[in-house]
């Protein structure tokens, strides 16, 4: 559909009760004709818009549908999904976008990521940016997935991808518009200055699928020194797919001191708080103790918990360790 009247034209002919809308940031101004439908429709008519754009739409200046519409977050798959029966080393793998995690051939499934990150991630957020670098912004997307789980340095992405530091901030933003990658804040506990001055304030940031990382950088296994890294990503984004899928609000940061004691996650739930540490193997009773120590220390005043890729469910010193 390239005409905005073409949709008024199909609803006029046919009376639907549902529409569904694909790719919205392609055709802006459809959003006036929908509005006006809406207006006209109310309780009559059904509509779904999906879309994979803010920054297009909000750069267009579009009809974003002010107190029309309920907007949510569609992810990969999440162990909701899957009724809490993934596999792990799969997922670690080639993430969980459906179709790469269910083919059988692993071959096959790195060949879709492969070309995925290639044509998509390269062609369509180069057109989002408006910008005929691909050769820059290919090296930086690089260096993106890369330190996808660090610290976030918009001056070292820069310098590793050979671009200037405005060029860096302007496609760093244009993946966080395309949801492409979600940025952690510090997780500041009390109001207090002297533990403040012992905090890293940098955020982080995550690629919003393993898979992806892994497409990018053409490294698909999960050896022994990319496991804790891609551990961490999938289980970030579980926890906000399976929150996203429920509808339900939750704010997640890292924690970590000047001194590099961190903790991997900190959640705020419900007015809750829950501090995750993950270990890709059962931890030792000084871990258990380390994790606890530091919750105290900081008067973080949270539920501790340690997660594992595989151990036995157990609880030592108010810290609960569980699988994954």
């Amino acid at each position: 559909m390239t005409n905005p009247d073409e949709l008024r034209q199909r609803v006029d002919a046919s009376y639907p009760k549902t529409i569904f809308i694909d790719e919205i940031q392609r055709l802006p101004e459809l959003l006036n004709t929908i509005q006006a439908l809406i207006d006209e429709n109310k309780n009559k008519l059904l509509l779904y818009i999906t879309g994979s754009s803010a920054r297009k739409l909000k750069r267009g200046h579009a009809n974003l549908l002010p107190g029309r519409v309920f907007s949510y977050r569609m992810g990969p798959l999440s162990l909701l999904d899957l009724n809490f029966n993934m596999d792990t080393q799969k997922a670690l793998e080639v993430g969980c976008l459906p179709e790469p995690y269910f083919m059988k051939n692993s071959k096959h499934a790195e060949k879709l990521l492969q070309s995925y990150t290639r044509t998509y991630l390269k062609e369509e957020i180069l057109s989002e940016t408006l910008i005929c670098d691909i050769k820059g912004f290919s090296n930086f997307l690089t260096s993106v997935a890369e330190n996808s789980g660090l610290l976030l340095d918009l001056s070292k992405l820069a310098s590793k991808s050979r671009v200037n530091r405005s060029a860096a901030r302007r496609y760093f933003e244009t993946l966080e518009d395309t949801l492409l990658c979600d940025r952690l804040e510090s997780y500041t506990p009390i109001d207090n200055e002297d533990i403040e001055k012992k905090l890293v304030k940098h955020s982080k940031y995550y690629l919003f699928d393993v898979g992806i990382k892994n497409g990018v950088l053409q490294n698909y296994k999960a050896s022994n020194d990319r496991i804790g890294f891609l551990f961490e990503h999938l289980f970030f984004n579980q926890i906000k797919n399976i929150a996203c899928s429920m509808d339900h609000s939750i704010s997640v940061y890292h924690f970590r001191t000047l001194l590099g004691q961190e903790i991997n996650f900190i959640f705020k739930i419900n007015n809750k708080t829950i501090s995750v540490e993950l270990k890709t193997s059962e931890p030792q009773i000084d871990e258990i103790r380390k994790q606890k120590k530091i919750s105290e220390y900081f008067e973080l005043n949270a539920d501790i918990y340690i997660a594992c890729i595989k151990c036995k469910p157990k609880k030592i010193e108010k810290v609960w360790i569980l699988p994954w």
